[in-house]
Parts: structure tokens; C-alpha cells; sequence
């Protein structure tokens, strides 16, 4: 990505995209989301089955695990939160 667009920012210098599609492991639920960059999120309810998700081993947050994008910080080429 080289440009800025309406699901995308500037994290640490680089352009980062924002919306990243969540899907539940447990029911297939999917639902696009925009990530924070001010936080790091830990838990995600999903709002078909009501089950609370949380990352895998080795992943730092719900969007590294169940997100069709990484988290900001993970694309700017840091440490995950």
C-alpha cells in the first residue's frame, strides 16, 4: 500500500490499513471492523454466537488471529503492542 485511503492511516511513519474482517472460529461469523491504533485489542465478542475471542499462542491481539488484516502495529514491521 502506498496511499492513503478511508480505512487507512499513518502509524510510525508508514501507512497502515485499518479495516480488518474478523471471523469467528467457532461459528463463522464475519464482520469487518476498524482497529485502533491507540490500544491493543485483547478480546472480541463475536455478535452472532456471543463468544469471547482472544488471540493464539504467538499472536498478539484478535485481529493477528481472526483478521483478514494484522494489527498497526505488526504492519508497521514493530512489535505488536
Amino acid at each position: 500500500m502506498n496511499k492513503i485511503t478511508d480505512t487507512s492511516t499513518i502509524y510510525e511513519g508508514k501507512i497502515v490499513e485499518l479495516a480488518s474482517t474478523i471471523t469467528c472460529p467457532h461459528c463463522g461469523h464475519k464482520k469487518l471492523e476498524m482497529m485502533p491504533t491507540n490500544a491493543c485489542q485483547f478480546f472480541y465478542e463475536c455478535e452472532n454466537c456471543k463468544t469471547r475471542l482472544k488471540p493464539n499462542a504467538g499472536d498478539c491481539c484478535v485481529y493477528c488471529s481472526f483478521g483478514t488484516v494484522k494489527c498497526p502495529p505488526i504492519q508497521a514491521g514493530e512489535s505488536c503492542c
